[in-house]
């Protein structure tokens, strides 16, 4: 079964580009089967990776970014492939 994990975050004003490059800075181990990051207007990032494993499973997932960067508190999803 695919599990697709969704992390997505809201930089604090100005500091998009730092909570992008810090996102894309943190690994998952073990890795995921595929990643991709996106950034969108109003400095939100946006993570999926992809998972071969059970909706259940514990898998690694990207932390809570440093305080000062965030606008809110990040926001997570865990989706199975139907």
């Amino acid at each position: 079964m695919t599990v697709a994990l969704m992390w997505e975050s809201k930089a604090a004003p100005g500091r998009g580009a730092e909570l992008l490059d810090w996102a894309r800075e943190q690994r998952l181990t073990p890795p995921p089967a595929r990643r991709e990051t996106f950034a969108a207007e109003g400095g939100r990032v946006l993570v999926i990776s992809w998972w071969e494993a059970d909706l259940s499973a514990e898998l690694p997932e990207l932390p809570d970014p440093p305080g000062p960067l965030v606008a809110r508190p990040v926001h997570r999803w865990r989706f199975e492939q139907v």
